[in-house]
């Protein structure tokens, strides 16, 4: 190990001239965080001039400005205003399954109607396995002449959810977002009629820790601790009769009328004394470290032919057959906020096929002295990728032997600005607990990762012991290279992406946040350790080892190699030109990025890391041509995608220089005259002179597996044969003394 080389005069002028550009940047974004510190809205302000109020609503022609105390605008028609206009995400939480808001804009009129709506913006991965984007705009637009009013006295739930098959998570999160926000719009400017939740008067309950519950199952449902949802054959065959697709009809469930189609359990378990009864001392106790401060759970126990788990869970996270509600509140339920349960500690219980427990955030707003519902989803199929569907509810509330009285505040004036003060601080703590769950959930893959970093960072200090045998060196990289693979890429979907550094210097220029990066683990994580690596080794530590592409890559070539694919060296003097081609790349989104970070997401399409990492190819199929296109190239070229696209290994390889080290040892002769390492180099980052490009190399070892190799290394080879010389020669002196004693004596003389 030496000490790294003074960067060259150019490197420290692209450091001071990237450091001014900062600068620069840096004020252009001021305004944005201004708009924000004032209070406006970004995502109205944004989307208002993309699209025309004739858009919204039909006869309209413009938008008033922006209110001050809330983020709507006016709709106009001849100057009047006939409406309000807002964007969903401004109110309620939209994400869905990409994890990012889906924003929709919404505009009512002063009878709480819903006059128009409009999907603007969204990152949902439904328009890439087939779903035109055309069709769920289109059922954003059937929202139209909503009544507020009627959701206001149901909850939410008087309208009929037109779910479109294949995109049931993103319809429902569209639905509650529009549903909601419009009832907050409508409160907030009293549309309708409509007034602002008032302050709760009157005694306030809290759950009761002393209670007392019975032991037995059946005494539990008889008390109300137990609620029942019980649906036969017959009931959902007559529930599908009587919608208005006649196709619902012709598909009759074929078993008898009265058979289960499903029986459906459900408690308040964070309760303690139900909790205990239900899943006994040592599941409450699970139960109450699983939960953090404000935090609640339900049990929910189902037999019968339907299950309310579906598959949503399995392929994106989120139970799409359930969903919880409470006044204007829903709850839906993801992977991180389920834990399956064991047997029901209840005497008498009988068996279920499911047993689960569901996780309500204290962000919800969720009251457990209040009564709420848990509605479910029954679909059917009417075609061949077609389905309709319907909805049941349970409603559930807690026998008040569970709860105790306790005062409530006196209300005193607050001073000016403390209820925004509090707010700031509400949302702040609903962030840190947020990520903090999400880090206890996500505890197996943070532990994994942390063991390849470590198994990494050992190979990398102790590269000297291991690089000694080749055989050894190669089943190690590719043992890990298969765990980076199947674990880190496909598993985990912990694939670093150009888009996250683009996020990243959006966030420095605008309002900085750590929050909105520790709500990834895997990816804070590897971050992190790049950061770290750049110091020590430059790119290659995640290039070459940690990338789930440059791993698929690697593998597949390896497979290749193995039935005997030809592999092709490209000249050095092409090669040479081609890997500039990924410089210029991540300098076009970069720059594209400043103007708008939506269009280079869209551009940032160059890395095929989202099809076959983290969709695994379930994706249109331009998009897996392409990804396999990059495939097929590098069975023939190794790491053809890092070696000339890869705008991610640019971005990486612009520090590669600053690094403190120079790990990778050389001999003099190194390049002249010796060019083995340059020509069994698999990406071409040695140069025919001998050095090392860091810009280009993947850390992958392979040089100093030759540097002590025996059988390829010239200079080694060399050293044995003037070592065995050496010892030849002591040796035929040795046995000429024994053979002649005289000129031993002489010697010794």
């Amino acid at each position: 190990m030496t000490l790294a080389r003074p960067f060259p005069s150019l490197v420290r002028r692209l450091i001071i001239a990237s450091l001014a550009m900062f600068a620069m940047l840096l004020g252009a974004f001021s305004a944005a965080s201004v708009a924000r510190a004032q209070g406006k809205s970004p995502v109205l302000e944004k989307f208002l001039p993309e699209v025309p109020a004739g858009d919204l609503v039909s006869g309209a022609d413009g938008y008033g400005a922006i209110r001050e105390d809330q983020p709507v605008a006016p709709v106009l028609k001849d100057g009047e205003r006939v409406g309000w206009a807002f964007v969903t995400s401004d109110f309620v939480g939209t994400t869905g399954y990409s994890g990012k808001p889906i924003h929709t804009m919404v505009a009512v009129d002063e009878d709480a109607t819903v006059m128009g709506v409009r999907l603007v913006k969204h990152s949902e991965p439904i328009v890439l396995i087939g779903i035109p984007d055309s069709k769920i705009k289109a059922m954003a637009a059937d929202y139209v002449g909503l009544d507020l009013l009627a959701e206001a006295e149901s909850g939410g739930t008087s309208h009929e959810l037109n779910i479109i098959s294949g995109a049931t998570v993103t319809v429902m999160v569209i639905d509650d977002s529009i549903v909601r926000s419009g009832l907050k719009v409508a409160r907030a400017l009293g549309l309708g009629g409509l007034e602002p939740v008032k302050a709760p008067t009157g005694p306030r309950y809290e759950l009761n820790p002393e209670a007392q519950a019975a032991p037995d199952w059946f005494t539990l449902e008889g008390d109300g601790t137990l609620k029942r949802l019980s649906l036969d054959v017959g009931q959902v065959n007559a529930a599908f009769e009587e919608m208005d697709d006649p196709r619902a009809a012709e598909r009759p469930i074929e078993e008898p009328p009265e058979t289960t189609f499903i029986e459906m359990q459900v408690a308040l378990v964070s309760a303690p004394p139900v909790g205990r009864a239900l899943l006994g001392e040592a599941e409450h106790e699970n139960l109450r470290s699983w939960l953090n401060e404000g935090d609640h759970a339900i049990m929910v126990a189902g037999r019968g032919m339907y299950s309310f788990k579906g598959s949503g869970y399995v392929r994106g996270g989120i139970f799409d057959r359930i969903v919880l509600i409470q006044d204007d509140i829903s709850v839906r339920f993801r992977d991180r906020m389920h834990r399956r349960l064991g047997d029901i500690a209840a005497e008498g219980a009988p068996e279920y096929r499911e047993t689960d427990l569901f996780k309500i955030p204290a962000d919800t707003g969720f009251d457990p002295a209040k009564p709420f519902r848990l509605q479910l989803l029954v679909q059917r199929d009417v075609a061949a990728i077609e389905r309709v569907f319907t909805t049941f509810e349970l409603s559930y509330r807690l026998p008040g032997k569970y709860l105790r009285e306790v005062p409530r505040p006196g209300a005193e004036p607050a001073p000016a600005g403390s209820a925004q003060a509090k707010a700031d601080q509400d949302e702040k703590a609903a962030q840190s607990a947020l990520w903090k769950r999400i880090w206890r959930d996500k505890t197996p893959e943070v532990i994994g990762v942390a063991a390849m970093l470590l198994v990494l960072t050992a190979a990398f200090f102790f590269q000297t012991f291991l690089t000694r045998s080749e055989r050894l060196t190669f089943w190690f990289r590719m043992s890990f290279l298969t765990v980076t693979l199947v674990f880190l890429g496909w598993y985990a979907n912990a694939q670093l992406s150009v888009v996250n550094l683009m996020a990243l210097f959006g966030a420095l220029t605008s309002d900085f946040s750590w929050q909105a990066f520790l709500l990834d683990p895997l990816t804070f994580i590897l971050w992190f350790s790049v950061a770290a690596a750049l110091i020590f080794w430059g790119r290659g530590a995640y290039c070459g080892w940690l990338c789930p592409f440059g791993a698929l890559q690697e593998l597949t070539n390896q497979i290749a190699r193995y039935f005997k694919v030809p592999q092709w060296t490209l000249p050095w003097g092409l090669h040479e030109r081609l890997w500039p081609l990924k410089y210029m790349i991540f300098l076009g989104l970069f720059g594209v990025s400043l103007a708008s970070i939506e269009q280079a997401e869209a551009l940032a399409e160059v890395e095929p890391f989202k099809t076959a990492i983290i969709l695994k190819f379930i994706r249109a199929w331009p998009f897996v041509a392409y990804a396999a296109a990059l495939l097929i190239a590098g069975l023939f070229v190794e790491r053809f995608f890092c070696r000339y696209l890869c705008p991610l290994g640019a971005a990486l390889a612009i520090p590669a220089r600053l690094r403190m080290f120079d790990w990778l040892k050389r001999y003099r002769e190194c390049g002249n005259p010796c060019q083995t390492c340059a020509h069994e180099c698999p990406v071409q980052a040695i140069h025919p002179t001998g050095e090392i490009n860091p810009n280009e190399c993947i850390n992958c070892m392979h040089c100093q597996v030759l540097y002590q190799s025996k059988e390829k290394c010239p200079v080694v080879i060399k050293k044995l044969k003037r070592r065995a010389n050496a010892s030849q020669g002591a040796a035929t002196l040795e046995r000429s003394l024994s053979n002649h004693p005289n000129l031993k004596e002489t010697q010794n003389v």
